[in-house]
């Protein structure tokens, strides 16, 4: 997958976020609290100014730097293909878009917009937080994935490398022996001489 593709379906999930907390901000702002299911799940606004989940509050610029740095690095992994696989990239597009959504929240509102609230999980997030959580949790599967390639590979080449010595060292051994056995026939087809030579 290119660069552009995972580009573009990033600016998809960023531009659904952005889509969903317009209406949040437009019509549950003013309302404050809406319950969906009774003593488990409400849509309530919050302005989080500071991390996912409305850790770290009053950081909002720091955090924006950080957010675009990190989009940053996963662009560059994506162009010198580090990683690659559908894992990856689902895990970079989910974090992509994910950061560009509540980015563009730091920029040009100064909070990030939360409306998802969990009754068994007391912080209120957004669709963009949960995008950037399952992307992490993708993120560490592809590490610990390729760490296991990783070895694997290493224990095959040094697998290879043991076999190639030990293939050197048996073709060595019989060119050893042929060129000892071509000694041998040589001498052995040489003519015999006395130890006295005729005399004319």
């Amino acid at each position: 997958m290119t660069l552009t593709i995972i580009l573009l379906i990033s600016a998809v999930v960023a531009a659904v976020d952005q889509l969903i907390k317009y209406f949040i901000v437009k019509d549950l702002a003013p309302v404050g609290s809406v319950s969906v299911i009774d003593n488990l799940f409400s849509l309530t606004y919050v302005e989080n100014r500071g991390v996912a989940f409305g850790l770290f509050q009053n950081h909002i610029w720091i955090f924006a730097l950080i957010t675009a740095v990190l989009i940053a690095v996963f662009v560059v992994l994506i162009v010198k293909k580090k990683f690659t696989g559908k894992l990856f990239w689902t895990s970079a597009i989910l974090l992509i878009g994910g950061g560009i959504g509540n980015l563009i929240d730091r920029i040009f509102r100064g909070f990030v917009v939360d409306y998802l609230s969990l009754s068994f999980f007391p912080p209120v997030c957004n669709f963009a937080d949960y995008c950037i959580t399952l992307g992490a949790v993708f993120f560490v599967i592809v590490l610990l994935t390729q760490s296991n390639e990783n070895k694997n590979e290493a224990k095959t080449k040094e697998q290879h490398e043991e076999n190639a010595k030990a293939a050197q060292s048996l073709i060595s051994e019989k060119t050893e022996e042929a060129e000892k056995a071509e000694q041998r026939d040589f001498s052995e087809a040489l003519p015999e001489h006395d130890g006295d030579t005729d005399a004319d």
